[in-house]
C-alpha cells in the first residue's frame, strides 16, 4: 500500500470515529442536556475523555459539530426517503420524524452559545439554508402525488413543528411528537 493510500484509510477511520463521537454525543445531549458531562459522552462513543478534547476543545466546539452533523444527516436523508419510502408522503412524515429528532437534540444550544450571538446566528442560517430546500421538495413531491395541499411553505411547515416542540424537554406532561403527528397527519390531503 502506498503512502498517500495510508493516509486515506486514517482520514476514512478518522472520519468514522468523528462521527461515532458526535452520534453518541447526540444521543446523550437528548438524554441529559447539553450540559452532560464529557465522561458521559466518552463512555457511549466508547472512547477516552482525551479523544472528545483533542477533537473538540470546548463544550461548544462539541455541541456545534453536534448540530452541524445532525444537520447534514437531516438534510441527506430527504431524498434517500422520498427514493426509499412507499410515497412521497411517508418520505415527509418520515423525514419529519428526523427533524423532530433533531430540534429535541438541540436544546440547550443558544443558551450555551449566548456569548457568542453573531455564532448562533451564523448556525441558524446554515440550518435554514441546509434544510429548507429539502422540506421544499418533500413538500412538492408529496403536492404533486395529490397527497396533501399544495399551498404549503417548508417555512411555515418546519417553523410550526419548531415551536410545537419548544418546552418538550422541560414538561414530562407534554409529548410533542404526539403534536406533531397531529399535525402532520393534518396535511394529508
Amino acid at each position: 500500500m502506498s503512502n498517500g493510500e495510508g493516509r486515506r484509510s486514517k482520514r476514512a477511520d478518522a472520519r468514522r470515529n468523528e462521527k461515532t463521537l458526535l452520534d453518541a454525543a447526540a444521543a446523550v445531549f437528548v438524554t441529559s442536556g447539553v450540559e452532560a458531562p464529557v465522561r458521559d459522552i466518552a463512555a457511549k462513543a466508547g472512547v477516552g475523555m482525551g479523544t472528545i478534547y483533542r477533537h473538540f476543545p470546548t463544550r461548544a466546539d462539541l455541541i456545534v459539530a453536534v448540530y452541524r452533523h445532525q444537520v447534514d444527516a437531516c438534510a441527506e436523508a430527504g431524498p434517500e426517503l422520498l427514493a426509499s419510502s412507499d410515497s412521497p408522503y411517508e418520505a415527509l412524515r418520515r423525514w419529519i420524524d428526523l427533524f423532530v429528532d433533531f430540534l429535541v437534540t438541540k436544546h440547550g444550544l443558544a443558551a450555551v452559545l449566548q456569548s457568542d450571538n453573531a455564532g448562533f446566528e451564523t448556525l441558524h442560517t446554515s440550518f435554514l439554508d441546509t434544510l429548507l430546500p429539502v422540506c421544499t421538495r418533500l413538500l412538492e413531491a408529496a403536492a404533486e402525488a395529490g397527497e396533501i395541499r399544495a399551498d404549503l411553505q417548508a417555512y411555515e411547515v418546519m417553523r410550526g413543528i419548531g415551536n410545537l416542540c419548544i418546552g418538550a424537554d422541560s414538561d414530562p406532561r407534554y409529548d410533542a411528537r404526539r403534536l406533531v403527528g397531529v399535525l402532520i397527519a393534518g396535511l394529508h390531503a
